[in-house]
């Protein structure tokens, strides 16, 4: 037998196997995060970060920031020497800069199955599932509310896949329960149907808290004073302003030692500059303020400098994603959170179409890439933002999580050691010939490569004559019904689980229900 017959022999094997690896219920659900193995790309030089951080210092000195319906907030900030007018606050340079020292570069957000724990900051890279999003939409039924079942679903896929890392958070708004009591479904959604890492409310200090109790009753009191369990994504009203509702429950998630993600919005030519250099500027101002406040509630509390940068048609006044000018913004971004020594959240996976089609895969690649270079180390928003971020996919969400998967190998950057040098392969198969059947290849094949979920390799007559003639977006919609079919809820203590039940029902029980 020759040696190719050989091998062609051996390819129904070979392809049962790829195919194991590839079938979720067979294989591990992944490394807890990543370790970058490239460098990040810095574009600006030392001159022109001073000068950006020189901005952001004057608008911080001269401009100020209001900080609305928290007397407590402002109170700290009398207290560390800020000047304080009416709700405007203002800070001589270099003052906010002294009190961030004392945040930790990097710290690991402790998940319910310790396996699962990751590490923020540094060289490492944390995938988490898009957030926030009222609307929900899939091939089969379209555009619809959010429903608490679609929060469950899009938990269990996320767990289901061995690309993200984190829960998550409000994946998407279960508008079919009560506004002040969902967020106790939520939390316990993520206890319950996943064993990673997940993300807190922050729509009210009391809603903070309690996701902050549910948190307790997981890892227990004590534990979870010391450590860092569970975040809050807070973001600034841009532009110059902290509202209550979000001070009071950054001001929350620190005083318990937890960390906040702070994030300004910062809509170019509305909330913000059109240029890039002026939008930064500001976002590093309304962001360092919100990192200080939470230190000074709680010195060495964890925290995350966040950066939602986005851009805008202005023909229209519509908001844009996933564009060119955000992208080369957070490269910035990155080099000024390194400079603060602060883990960075920025960019993720942006698209303003309403489908999940070219345009989205476009706009979410070019924002995508931009988190990977800048060094960002919380990437919210990795799988399934759509609609400008209104509506959450289930098959953009598949179409993401299978990008997320090749983002582990491109991170891994190139190994040079004896076995990826090869020598012993060319050694093998000499000139003129070819390396499917060397030894090397044989050896290496499992691990070679990266495996799509949903992209299709095969030759155009197999494609239109066995596959349907199918998009990705079609494939996708297949895959994310066979995971929830598939789906294994990971363990969870009964006692634990019967006391979460027990105190979300005194809580419900406690206030009645409100729709707005």
């Amino acid at each position: 037998m020759s040696q190719t017959d050989a091998v062609l022999d051996q390819e129904p094997k070979t392809r049962r196997e790829r195919g194991k690896r590839r079938d979720p219920a067979a294989r591990p659900l992944g490394v807890p995060y990543i370790v970058r193995n490239i460098p990040t790309y810095d574009i600006l030089g030392e001159e022109s970060l001073l000068r950006i951080e020189a901005t952001g210092q004057r608008i911080l000195a001269e401009i100020g920031i209001e900080f609305r319906d928290d007397p407590d907030a402002l109170e700290l900030w009398r207290k560390a020497g800020a000047k304080i007018d009416g709700l405007r606050v203002t800070f001589e340079p270099g003052m906010l800069l002294e009190i961030v020292s004392s945040a930790p570069s990097s710290f690991t957000q402790h998940a319910r199955n310790p396996a699962r724990n990751v590490e923020i900051g540094g060289r490492n890279v944390v995938f988490s599932p898009a957030y926030g999003s009222p609307f929900v939409m899939d091939l089969d039924r379209g555009r619809r509310y959010g429903t608490i079942e679609d929060f469950r679903n899009f938990i269990k896929l996320a767990y289901s896949s061995p690309w993200l890392h984190h829960s998550g958070g409000t994946i998407c708004e279960p508008v079919d329960l009560p506004v002040n009591k969902r967020h106790l479904d939520m939390v316990y959604s993520h206890i319950k149907y996943s064993d990673r890492a997940f993300m807190g409310s922050v729509t009210a200090e009391s809603r903070a808290e309690e996701s902050i109790d549910m948190a307790r009753i997981v890892f227990g009191r004590d534990f979870v004073d010391q450590h860092c369990v569970i975040l809050g994504n807070v973001n600034v009203n841009s532009p110059l302003v902290w509202d209550g509702t979000m001070t009071k429950a950054l001001r929350a998630y620190a005083r318990a030692n937890q960390a906040a993600v702070i994030v300004p919005f910062i809509l170019g030519g509305a909330m913000g500059p059109v240029t890039n250099a002026g939008a930064i500027a500001q976002a590093w101002a309304e962001t360092l303020a919100g990192c200080a406040l939470t230190q000074l509630e709680r010195p060495g509390a964890p925290v995350i400098f966040g950066n939602f940068l986005s851009s805008m048609s202005l023909r229209s006044g519509s908001p844009t994603f996933g564009t060119p000018e955000p992208a080369i913004g957070s490269m910035v971004v990155g080099q000024l959170a390194r400079r603060l020594k602060l883990p960075l959240r920025c960019a993720g996976n942006f698209s303003n179409s309403k489908l999940p089609d070219a345009q989205a895969m476009q706009e979410g690649v070019m924002s995508m890439m931009s988190a990977v270079h800048c060094g960002a180390n919380f990437i919210l928003h990795s799988a399934g933002f759509l609609d400008g971020l209104l509506s959450m996919s289930y098959e953009k969400f598949v179409m993401d999580m299978d990008f997320c998967g090749a983002l582990h190998a491109y991170l891994k950057g190139v190994e040079v050691d004896d076995n990826a040098l090869a020598m012993d392969a060319f050694q093998e198969v000499g000139p003129g010939s070819h390396f499917l059947g060397s030894g090397h290849t044989l050896r290496n094949y499992q691990t070679a490569f990266w495996d799509t979920d949903v992209s299709d390799n095969e030759p155009f007559e197999k494609w239109s004559e066995e596959g349907g003639s199918t998009d990705m977006a079609t494939r996708a919609n297949k895959r994310w019904k066979r995971m929830l079919d598939e789906y294994q809820a990971p363990p969870l203590d009964q006692a634990v689980d019967e006391e979460l039940l027990d105190f979300m029902a005194r809580k419900k029980t406690d206030t009645p229900d409100a729709w707005h």
